[in-house]
């Protein structure tokens, strides 16, 4: 049976190496050609290579300042999220509670809602606390869609998880939060790391809140950063491919690190509700 899936794994992972490298392929090529070159000459090898374009975005951009925003939101965003939605979790899958059933589907129905929905109350919200045009307020914004997702992820494994341990751990006279810390979250890594990734990945990309909440120079986050190089007819591709060469760095250290928490995690049934 293994030897019969190989083959078609092999397809797949051709088929996606075909979709998926080309692009990015193309997009580091171009950061390392001149402007002349770009337009004039489009090739699949840099015959003219040059660091003007990550010089250019940079130091006269200052995108290193776009990308600690990035960094500082998707980090904050990804903390707070996993707090609150592994305590949601435990208290869901290991308390009872009236409406404890409700809680879980309304966590679901809470991260499927269209965001365009929730624009303008999250607006009134942020206005009124104060927190327009800054960081802060952009990672509340962005907990509304990371905790519901954090949450159902590691609901779904602490309800697989068999609470055997947890009952000797309380006949010990553990308490509750110290099952959770001791027992529960260290069997729970694959899931983590999966609910962790997806959260700062998610939070790293996100372009239309960003655009919206944030405006002045100084707390623009990469993504916002990379539209606004793009002004009027003027597409300036050298310094924009070069940004998002910049800005994918980070996410791919981010997978790199977590990928085998990531596929452990897929394998054990992380992503089941």
């Amino acid at each position: 049976m293994e030897k019969r899936g190989r083959p078609g794994t092999i397809l797949g992972m051709a088929f996606l190496a075909v979709v998926v490298v080309p692009p990015v392929y193309y997009m580091v090529i171009a950061s390392l050609k001149p402007r002349s070159a770009i337009y004039r000459t489009p090739s699949w090898r840099p015959e003219r290579s040059s660091l003007d374009n990550y010089t250019k975005v940079l130091f006269e951009n200052d995108f290193l300042v776009n990308i600690g925003n990035s960094l500082i939101v998707a980090l904050a965003t990804t903390v707070l999220a996993m707090v609150l939605g592994v305590l949601a979790a435990f208290a869901i899958a290991r308390f009872r509670f009236p409406g404890r059933n409700a809680a879980s589907q309304l966590i679901l129905m809470s991260y499927l809602t269209p965001m365009v929905l929730l624009f303008i109350p999250l607006s009134v919200v942020v206005g009124n606390l104060g927190l327009a045009d800054t960081l802060s307020g952009l990672v509340l914004v962005y907990l509304t869609f990371a905790v519901p997702l954090c949450t159902w992820l590691v609901l779904g494994h602490f309800r697989g998880f068999p609470p055997d341990l947890e009952e000797a751990a309380s006949l010990d006279g553990a308490s509750k939060m110290r099952t959770l810390f001791s027992v529960l979250l260290p069997v729970s890594a694959p899931a983590l790391a999966t609910a962790a990734s997806l959260a700062f990945m998610m939070a790293w990309g996100e372009l239309f809140l960003a655009l919206t909440f944030v405006k002045g120079q100084d707390v623009m986050t990469a993504p916002v950063a990379l539209q606004h190089l793009s002004t009027g007819d003027v597409q300036q591709y050298g310094p924009i491919m070069a940004g998002a060469v910049l800005s994918a760095i980070p996410v791919l250290a981010v997978y790199y690190i977590s990928q085998r928490w990531v596929v452990q995690g897929a394998a054990e049934g992380a992503f089941k509700g």
